[in-house]
């Protein structure tokens, strides 16, 4: 019987119980540096995540045969990508006009 290795866990290399378990003492506020509106003015706002799209992708909900989907899944990671590049290569069918 092959047993398997639980996944080691990442550590900060810290001793995180011990910083949670630390009470502040009024003693150690007096070596914080006091706040000017020159440090304010110095600091930088970062936002996290990806910049915005120009052309930003629609959510629609679309049903397609499972078979379809399956093809398309088994040639591998990205194919969502890949399927909406075919679908923006295809002529647009005209709609039918009502008389």
């Amino acid at each position: 019987m092959i047993v398997s290795k639980p996944a080691s866990r990442r550590t900060l290399g810290s001793n995180l119980a011990r910083v949670d378990a630390h009470v502040i003492k009024p003693a150690e506020y007096k070596e914080l540096p006091e706040l000017t509106d020159e440090m304010l003015a110095r600091a930088v706002v970062k936002r996290g995540g990806r910049p915005r799209s120009a052309n930003p992708r629609q959510l629609i909900s679309l049903r397609l045969p499972a078979e379809v989907i399956a093809r398309w899944r088994a040639t591998g990671p990205g194919w969502q990508t890949r399927m909406a590049e075919r679908l923006a290569r295809s002529p647009v069918p005209r709609a039918k006009s009502e008389t």
